[in-house]
C-alpha cells in the first residue's frame, strides 16, 4: 500500500517503508497517482483539486491541519476517508493565543507604533489604576469567552486561568470541561455584555461564515477585544472595522483573515487597534508521525480512524 508523505514537514521520526515523499507545490507525479493514502500539509488548493481528480485509487486523505476545510473543498470522491490533524496544533495555537491576549491587554501594538516613531508613550506606562473597569488592561480578573471550545480551547484555558482570568466556553453542548464552564450558543448572547475578551476558534463552514458580525459586536462592551485564531471567514471584517473605528469595540487581534495573505490595500493594516499576525499560531504539527502511524494501523485493520471527518 503506497502512502504519499508531504516533503514540507519534518517526518523524520516516521519509519514507513511504503512511504513516498512528494512536493506539495507540484502535481503528484504520474507514477504515484496509484497511491491509496495521501497525507497533506499546506498543499495549495489547486494541487489538492488536481490530486482529487487524478488519484483514482485513493482511499484515505490524512490532513495535518486542524481544520479539514481545504481537503473537503477539493472534490475527493465521496468514498475517500478524510481525517484531520485535530490535536496536533493545540499547544502552539494556545501559546500564540495567549500572546495575542497579552499584547491586547498591554497595548503592545501601540507601544510598537510609538517605538517606530521614537516616541516615549508615557500614557501607556507609569502609575496605573489597580482596577480599570473602563478598559481591558490585564488578564487578572478578566472574563474571557472562548467561542468554539475544542481541544485548542482546552489547552489555552489553563494558561488564562493561571493568570487570574475567568474563562467561559461556548460549544454545541453544555457542561464542565477541563474545569471550565461551557454553555451552548443559546446562552451566548447573554455572555457577551460581561466579556472583556472574545476568543474565536471556529471552523470554516457555511454555518459559521461571518459568525462575528455587527450584531455580535453590538453585544460586547466598548472595552472588549476580539481575538481570532480559528478561520478568517468567521469574521465580517467590514463590521469589525466599523465597530473598532466607531469606538464600539476596543480592538482586535487577528491571526487569520478572509483573504490570505491579507492584501496590502486592506484597511485592517492601518487601524492602530487591530493587531495582525500572519497565520502564525499553528504551522508546527506536533506529534504528526504518531498520528499517521496510529491511523495507518487502524486503516489496515479496518478499525475506526482517529479524527475521522463526517462527509455530508
Amino acid at each position: 500500500m503506497k502512502v504519499l508523505l508531504p516533503g514540507n514537514v519534518d517526518l523524520s521520526d516516521l519509519t514507513l517503508p511504503e512511504g513516498v515523499s512528494y512536493d506539495v507545490d507540484e502535481p503528484i507525479p504520474e507514477e504515484h497517482t496509484d497511491a491509496e493514502v495521501l497525507v497533506v500539509w499546506g498543499n495549495p488548493e489547486s494541487q489538492l483539486r488536481d490530486a482529487a481528480a487524478r488519484m483514482k485509487r485513493l482511499r484515505w486523505v490524512q490532513t495535518l491541519a486542524a481544520g479539514p476545510d481545504a481537503v473537503l473543498a477539493a472534490g475527493f470522491a465521496p468514498g475517500v476517508l478524510v481525517t484531520s490533524g485535530r490535536g496536533l496544533h493545540d499547544r502552539t495555537v494556545a501559546e500564540h493565543t495567549l500572546a495575542l491576549v497579552l499584547a491586547a491587554a498591554r497595548r503592545l501594538n501601540l507601544m510598537a507604533r510609538a517605538q517606530i516613531g521614537h516616541r516615549w508613550a508615557g500614557e501607556l506606562g507609569g502609575n496605573q489604576p489597580l482596577r480599570d473597569h473602563e478598559n481591558f488592561r490585564t488578564v487578572r480578573d478578566a472574563h474571557i469567552v472562548i467561542w468554539g471550545f475544542g481541544s485548542i480551547a482546552a489547552a489555552v484555558s489553563p494558561l488564562l486561568t493561571g493568570l487570574g482570568a475567568r474563562v467561559t466556553g461556548v460549544a454545541r453542548t453544555a457542561g464542565a470541561r477541563h474545569g471550565v464552564t461551557v454553555v451552548t450558543e443559546a446562552e451566548f448572547p447573554a455572555l457577551l455584555p460581561t466579556a472583556d475578551v472574545l476568543i474565536m476558534i471556529l471552523p470554516a463552514t457555511p454555518a459559521t461564515r461571518h459568525a462575528f458580525n455587527a450584531s455580535v459586536a453590538a453585544l460586547l462592551p466598548r472595552h472588549a477585544w476580539l481575538i481570532n485564531v480559528g478561520r478568517g471567514a468567521t469574521v465580517d471584517e467590514a463590521a469589525l472595522l466599523d465597530a473598532v473605528r466607531g469606538h464600539r469595540l476596543a480592538g482586535a487581534a487577528l491571526d487569520v483573515t478572509e483573504v490570505e495573505p491579507l492584501p496590502a490595500s486592506s484597511p485592517l493594516w492601518d487601524e492602530p487597534d487591530i493587531i495582525i499576525s500572519p497565520h502564525a499560531a499553528g504551522g508546527r504539527p506536533l506529534g504528526a508521525p504518531a498520528l499517521i502511524l496510529e491511523n495507518l494501523a487502524a486503516f489496515r485493520e479496518g478499525r475506526p480512524l482517529r479524527n475521522l471527518v463526517a462527509r455530508g
